[in-house]
C-alpha cells in the first residue's frame, strides 16, 4: 500500500544542474511523481520514519532526499520498522539497486513486480528483504 498525500506542486530549488536532456527527464518524471498519491516532497527521513511506523508493512512513500547526490529516497515500513533507499538519477535515469528508469514511478512499478519473485537486499534493511 502507499501512504497517500498531495505534493506541492513546482520543481524543487535543490536541483542541481543538468543536461537538457536530463532536464526533460527529471521534468517528466517529476510531473509524473506530482500526480501519484505518494510523493511527499520535502520530508525528512524522521517525519517519513514516524509516518510510517504507524501503517501496515509494505506501506511507502516517496520523498525529496535529504543527501546532496539524489533526487528522491523511497522509505518503506518493513518489518523491523521503516527504513530508506536512496534513488539515484545518472545519465538521464533513476536507479534503484539494479533496477533503472527514466521515470520514477516506473522505476517502483519495476522494483514492486520484480520483488515479487526476487526479494531485493540492501544492507540498511539489515538482512530484511524487500518484497
Amino acid at each position: 500500500s502507499v501512504l497517500p498525500s498531495p505534493a506541492p506542486p513546482g520543481l524543487p530549488d535543490r536541483f542541481r544542474m543538468f543536461r537538457s536532456c536530463e532536464w526533460e527527464v527529471l521534468e517528466r518524471s517529476l510531473n509524473i511523481l506530482q500526480a501519484s498519491d505518494f510523493y511527499w516532497g520535502p520530508l525528512s527521513v524522521g517525519e517519513a520514519h514516524a509516518k510510517l511506523q504507524r501503517e501496515p508493512v509494505g506501506t511507502y512513500l516517496v520523498r525529496d532526499s535529504s543527501q546532496g547526490n539524489c533526487l528522491f529516497s523511497l522509505s518503506v515500513r518493513m518489518p523491523t520498522g521503516p527504513i530508506s533507499l536512496r534513488i539515484s538519477f545518472q545519465e538521464g535515469y533513476f536507479r534503484l539497486k539494479n533496477w533503472f528508469s527514466d521515470c520514477v514511478v516506473r522505476l517502483l512499478e519495476l522494483v514492486v513486480a520484480g520483488t515479487r519473485n526476487n526479494p531485493l537486499h540492501f544492507d540498511e534493511m539489515g538482512g530484511t528483504p524487500l518484497v
